[in-house]
C-alpha cells in the first residue's frame, strides 16, 4: 500500500511539474519565472534569503535579490542582470542558459546569427535540426557531374557534407560564384588535385580554413605555399599562405546555391567597401 501511495505521489508531482513547465513555455518571461518558482515550491522569502547568502559568499551585493525586486521581475516591471540571473539559476536549480531562453536569448544560436551580424565574411554555417542550412529561395548549381544536389546537400544522410557561405565582400570566384552564395563542401575531398581542365567548371574549387577566417577559390601548391587563385574576371589578386600552418583545405566545393533575391545593390555597396 505504501509503495502504491508513493508511486501515486510521484506521478502527481511529475504531472504538476510538466503542467508548470508547459505554463512556463506559454507565459511572459516574468510569469514564466514565477511559475518556475512555484513549481519548485520556493517562496519569495526563500529566494531573498538564498540570494543573500550567495551575495555574501561572493562579496558582491549585486547577487542579492530583494522581495520587491523579485515581485517587479515577475510582474514584468524589470529585467534581471547577469548576477541576479546567476542567483536565480542556483536557487531554482536550472542553468543560466535556460533562464536566458525565457527572455528570448539562446546562446546556442550565436553562430547562427554571426552571418547576420557580419554578412561580409565567408564562413561555415550552422545547420537547423533537420540538417538543412537556413536559406531563402535559391537556384542550385552542381559542380560535380551527375551529382544529386538534394542528396549532397542533406547532412543527415551525408555527414561529410558541410555548408559554407560566401561573404558579401568575397568576390574571389565572381562572376562564376556570386558573393552571398551558399556552398556545399565535400570534406572527403580535402587533398589538392592537380591536372588540366577543359573549362573553369571542371577545375576543383576548394573551401579553405585560414587562421581567423575562411576563403574559397581555386588552389595551387608551390613548395610550402598554398595559393588561392581567383577567377580571372574577379580582378582579385592571388593570395599566398604557408601550408598547412596558415591555411588548410576543408574540402571541395561540389555545388552552390545562389539566392534568387536581387543582390546587385548589396554587391555594389560591398565593392565600394573594398
Amino acid at each position: 500500500m505504501d509503495q502504491r501511495v508513493d508511486d501515486q505521489n510521484r506521478a502527481a508531482t511529475e504531472e504538476r511539474r510538466q503542467r508548470c513547465d508547459g505554463e512556463v513555455k506559454r507565459g511572459r518571461p516574468g510569469q514564466k519565472l514565477k511559475t518556475l518558482r512555484n513549481a519548485r515550491n520556493i517562496t519569495v522569502r526563500e529566494v531573498e534569503q538564498g540570494s543573500r547568502r550567495i551575495a555574501e559568499a561572493k562579496g558582491d551585493k549585486r547577487f542579492c535579490i530583494s522581495n520587491g525586486w523579485l515581485a517587479q521581475l515577475e510582474n514584468g516591471a524589470s529585467e534581471p542582470n547577469i548576477q541576479k540571473f546567476f542567483s536565480l539559476g542556483v536557487i531554482y536549480r536550472v542553468s543560466v542558459q535556460d533562464l536566458l531562453r525565457l527572455y528570448g536569448v539562446d546562446i546556442d544560436e550565436r553562430e547562427k546569427y554571426e552571418s547576420i551580424a557580419d554578412p561580409y565574411l565567408t564562413r561555415l554555417i550552422v545547420h537547423k535540426a533537420d540538417g538543412e542550412p537556413n536559406s531563402n529561395e535559391h537556384a542550385e548549381t552542381s559542380l560535380i557531374p551527375h551529382c544529386d544536389s538534394h542528396v549532397s546537400g542533406n547532412s543527415n544522410h551525408t555527414p561529410h557534407i558541410l555548408h559554407g557561405q560566401l561573404g558579401l565582400n568575397d568576390f574571389t570566384m565572381h562572376p562564376m560564384i556570386r558573393p552571398g552564395a551558399l556552398l556545399r563542401i565535400d570534406t572527403r575531398q580535402n587533398k589538392l588535385v592537380t591536372g588540366t581542365w577543359r573549362n573553369e567548371y571542371e577545375r576543383p574549387i576548394y573551401f579553405i580554413e585560414l587562421r581567423d577566417a575562411y576563403a574559397c577559390g581555386w588552389c595551387e601548391l608551390q613548395g610550402h605555399e598554398l595559393l588561392i587563385i581567383p577567377h580571372p574576371s574577379s580582378q582579385r589578386s592571388v593570395r599566398r599562405f604557408m601550408h598547412p600552418r596558415e591555411a588548410e583545405i576543408v574540402g571541395r566545393v561540389v555545388g552552390y546555391d545562389t539566392g534568387c533575391v536581387d543582390l546587385d545593390s548589396e554587391l555594389t555597396r560591398s565593392a565600394r567597401r573594398k
